[in-house]
């Protein structure tokens, strides 16, 4: 092919991915009561159980924000809805250029990456719960908390990204020894390090303050880490 035709191939995969991501958008915003409703599970449970009088769910404050949220979820569950037809076309535009022994590799990568993130985002709204109850009761009876939808999702949303993204350690540790950049020889003979690395990244990547989040990062992680050296041994003995 030549640079036009390659063009013209990376702008029928945008057109298709961008339909796919407006069409997943729309699909949400008709549902975005029932996504809100699963996305402040966490937050009403601990408010149950924290006997607030004030108000039993998530407010907002300004006459804005009642549009805009929807939207803004919508927009990312979109994303995450249009993702299998986005990498599919992606797929197809790369596929081509790859050499055998590297399209038997792409696959269980992706396969991977998408499975551990889904099991990352998964993991954090099921902590969620632990995490916000100790923020919202941490100062007593000295004051009630009010929890701003807005702030609430911001936060909810970041913790899902920051343990999605490190559920991938596996993947990267993998990829690295594949490439031959670490080895699990060098990995076990580093490990103390490692694991004081990740106690570290577990509590600067978490945006709550409480010591239940980054405990329940850091130890999958730990787990991770150490699955990663056996997958190595396998992969070099292979």
């Amino acid at each position: 092919m030549t640079i036009v035709e390659h063009l013209e191939e990376l702008r029928r995969v945008l057109i298709i991915s961008s339909i796919a991501w407006i069409a997943t958008t729309v699909a949400a915003f008709v549902f975005h009561g029932a996504i809100i409703d699963f996305l402040l599970r966490p937050l009403t449970t601990v408010l149950g159980k924290t006997n607030n009088h004030i108000t039993s769910t998530a407010v907002f404050t300004s006459p804005t924000e009642g549009l805009t949220i929807p939207i803004k979820i919508s927009m990312i569950v979109g994303v995450v809805g249009a993702l299998p037809v986005v990498l599919w076309q992606a797929w197809g535009f790369l596929s081509p250029g790859l050499r055998p022994v590297e399209r038997k590799f792409v696959g269980p990568f992706i396969a991977s990456a998408l499975l551990l993130f889904a099991a990352g985002a998964a993991f954090a709204y099921f902590v969620m719960p632990i995490g916000l109850n100790f923020l919202a009761t941490f100062l007593g009876g000295s004051a009630v908390y009010l929890p701003d939808i807005n702030a609430y999702l911001s936060f909810l949303l970041l913790l899902i990204l920051a343990f999605g993204v490190t559920f991938e350690l596996p993947v990267v540790i993998v990829l690295l020894g594949i490439l031959g950049i670490v080895s699990s020889r060098l990995l076990r003979r580093k490990r103390k390090g490692i694991w004081v690395g990740i106690i570290i990244g577990a509590l600067l990547v978490t945006p709550g303050a409480d010591p239940y989040t980054p405990t329940a990062l850091f130890v999958p992680l730990i787990a991770f880490f150490e699955a990663s050296i056996l997958i190595l041994d396998k992969v070099f003995k292979r």
